[in-house]
């Protein structure tokens, strides 16, 4: 336990101080990314990993959000921050419609169903133009000049969402979410509603992945329906960063996040201009490789199977 406190001690000071040691806006750019993909992973690791509903629709959310941030500021002239609030409550009205739906179904007919969702999401936005602008997309004025202010905003909520899931895992609504995960006609025999636990799964699921969505708006000032409500971009890359890190474990979608990021980014840019130019476009295979390299050798993901890690590759016995 005193070891487990030193790590999280020194990680908290490291994100903390990182943006004022490193002034570089490249990589603190990296760093605010790599910190909404932890808050999306983490979202969608409650759902999937601890209650069992493997999602592929998180676009859904995260492009609700992110209209309803752009959409206060376009159509009603109020501040896009304030969308981060109402970006969060529209994605779970939306939840609760998505889980209405798609709660009647189990398994991989729930994960198709979602997947559907998406699509049939991002088709809205993009013919809905009187809207949401169609394929021309919103385009804002950024609010500050500075990346510290998005660093820190997005360090505050990756870090109360990972909070938030490791009480409520902590409560009995967790353990319920378990035993649905586990066996859910098991859990209905022992009279626990499981299409109730099912829905707050998701509530806090979309929330929280609806604010990464009104986050996006506002740092990155422009969305259209192609980047927000993105199946490979969004559903697929929220899937990963949980599978490579550790589905069902705490900080597992952190480290997931950031080993995701990092490899995007180290691709993207051609190993930083060091590697001939065709190398970017090669980071969607390297992530199918990393996949069947996880699903083989570590199907608990990093965290989950860090005693293994330890063990096999820095020869420390766990």
């Amino acid at each position: 336990m005193k070891t487990k406190n030193i790590a999280i001690t020194t990680a908290l000071a490291f994100f903390i101080i990182f943006p004022l040691a490193v002034r570089s806006d490249y990589y603190q750019h990296i760093m605010i990314i790599a910190l909404m993909w932890v808050l999306i992973g983490s979202s969608w690791n409650l759902l999937a990993g601890y209650t069992g509903q493997v999602s592929f629709g998180h676009a859904i959310f995260f492009g609700v959000g992110a209209y309803t941030a752009g959409l206060f500021a376009t159509k009603l002239g109020i501040s896009a921050w304030w969308g981060m609030i109402g970006g969060g409550l529209a994605a779970m009205l939306v939840g609760l419609f998505v889980g209405w739906v798609c709660f009647r179904l189990r398994g991989p007919y729930f994960a198709l169903a979602t997947l559907a969702g998406g699509e049939i999401f991002r088709l809205i936005a993009t013919n809905w133009e009187s809207l949401t602008e169609g394929m021309v997309g919103i385009l804002l004025i950024q609010t500050f000049r500075s990346k510290l202010p998005y660093y820190y905003i997005v360090l505050g909520l990756a870090g109360l969402c990972i909070l938030t899931i490791h009480l409520v895992m902590k409560s009995k609504i967790g353990y319920y979410f378990v035993s649905i995960r586990e066996d859910q006609d098991a859990a209905e025999s022992l009279g626990i509603n499981t299409t109730l636990y099912k829905n707050i799964s998701l509530l806090i699921s979309s929330f929280f992945t609806g604010i990464a969505g009104a986050f996006y708006m506002n740092y990155m000032a422009f969305i259209d329906p192609h980047i927000v409500f993105s199946l490979h971009y969004i559903s697929i890359m929220a899937i990963l960063v949980g599978i490579v890190g550790g589905v069902a474990t705490i900080m597992g979608p952190a480290v997931g996040a950031f080993i995701m990021v990092g490899l995007q980014e180290t691709f993207r840019s051609a190993f930083f201009g060091l590697a001939p130019r065709w190398t970017s476009e090669a980071h969607a295979l390297v992530f199918g490789l990393l996949v069947i390299f996880v699903i083989m050798f570590l199907a608990n993901g990093v965290v989950g199977d860090w005693a293994k890690i330890k063990r096999k590759v820095f020869r420390i016995k766990a």
